[in-house]
């Protein structure tokens, strides 16, 4: 068997990215899959032997890009708000740059097809940002509440700011950027 093409495996991931982006994770298939990706189904099966392995790969995939883009310039050196602010303009970023990939992680992360296994990877990647949180938390910058919330509000913040960039609502510019961040650190300051 021939090693598989690295450009078909892009076409793979950037066609299901969109096709779960414009229509959702529940109804996609194979089939639609390998004709956005301008391949035969049944090579799209010689990659991927089901959906669920294909979806499950993906996701690996693209959460551990997306863990080194979250975290890309946060050094440990920096101050603390220094660090948070490099992370939440990283996610934002990701989120404006790649709106498929997140939409299709956020839908295969509260999807059936999710596993476990998924869950603790998803958990091991972002390590790096949840113990950035718990440095807020323990040395009295951010709010004593719950990790969780604490990451929601901040997911949240950034969720929102692109959504209302890629509206046009608010410009892709940096005052916008630096004004939304600035909110969002207000309510997770202690």
């Amino acid at each position: 068997m021939k090693p598989k093409d690295d450009e078909k495996q892009r076409a793979i991931a950037q066609a299901t990215f969109d096709l779960v982006a414009q229509t959702g994770l529940s109804g996609l298939t194979m089939a639609e899959i390998a004709r956005a990706a301008g391949i035969a189904t049944s090579t799209l099966y010689v990659y991927y032997p089901s959906k669920d392995e294909l979806i499950s790969q993906l996701y690996q995939d693209a959460k551990t890009v997306t863990a080194e883009r979250i975290m890309r310039g946060v050094e440990p050196a920096m101050p603390f708000k220094a660090k948070v602010r490099r992370t939440w303009l990283n996610l934002l970023r990701h989120r404006l740059d790649q709106y498929a990939e997140v939409v299709f992680q956020e839908q295969y992360y509260n999807s059936p097809w999710f596993t476990q296994g998924n869950r603790e990877f998803s958990t091991r990647l972002m390590a790096g940002f949840f113990a950035l949180m718990e440095e807020g938390q323990r040395n009295e910058i951010l709010k004593p509440v719950h990790g969780s919330l604490l990451t929601a509000s901040l997911l949240g913040s950034v969720r929102e700011t692109a959504n209302l960039i890629r509206t046009g609502v608010l410009p892709d510019d940096d005052a916008v950027h630096q004004t939304a961040f600035s909110l969002c650190w207000d309510a997770l300051k202690a």
